[in-house]
């Protein structure tokens, strides 16, 4: 037998997730609470397959609830259940530690689909959140294979000196160095960055948006 909690302070929406609820686990056992305190005391006092989490019930309204449910029970899946964007909140929830992020206006489809997955050890997320999630992990990627990062300080010294447009010489003169020097420092940057020309090096250096330190 499945127990879920619903804690959810609009009397419309326990409803309406527990018919939804009990259609899919039939011999579901459901309660509900109003308050994150009321929450709480239900967690410490049984255990509970589903906590259904509104993220502005009245005590709560934070990331801190997930870790407040945690302590008292690690196993439970959460399923944040919310009329707030997806976009801000969905994925600061799921790094949190929440295995679901589904809105208050999701079909009745989306629902029963979130429920499953939740309670099928799945993550579930919207398409929405997903290519967002897809979107900040590309760049993170990005941001971790900037080829920038590869170059040495006295590199990245040269590289910044020949975006502002100084020449070989101005280099060499302005970092008291040899002109066979710089040239060879400028090779070394060419190959690193994977560029042939200071035309390429200015547009890979703008992609990176001049993070050379």
């Amino acid at each position: 037998m499945k127990t879920v909690l619903i804690a959810d302070d609009h009397a419309i929406v326990r409803l309406g997730a527990m018919l939804i609820i009990k259609s899919i686990f039939l011999d579901a056992q459901v309660i509900e609470t109003e308050t994150m305190d009321q929450a709480i005391t239900q967690l410490e006092s049984r255990p509970f397959d589903l906590l259904i989490l509104d993220i502005n019930i009245p005590g709560g309204n934070n990331l801190q609830m997930i870790d407040a449910v945690r302590l008292r029970q690690p196993s439970i899946k959460i399923l944040m259940f919310s009329g707030c964007d997806e976009h801000l909140f969905a994925l600061n929830f799921i790094q949190a530690g929440a295995d679901g992020y589904l809105i208050k206006h999701s079909t009745e489809e989306e629902i029963r689909s979130a429920l499953r997955m939740v309670m099928n050890n799945e993550k579930y997320l919207s398409a929405a959140v997903k290519d967002q999630l897809i979107a900040q992990l590309n760049q993170s990627k990005t941001r971790a294979e900037n080829p920038i990062n590869y170059l040495s300080s006295r590199e990245k010294e040269v590289l910044n000196l020949l975006i502002k447009g100084n020449s070989m010489a101005q280099i060499a003169d302005i970092l008291h160095l040899q002109l066979t020097t710089i040239s060879t420092y400028k090779t070394r940057i060419f190959e690193k960055m994977g560029v042939e020309n200071i035309v390429e090096l200015l547009e890979k250096a703008k992609l990176y948006n001049l993070h050379i330190g």
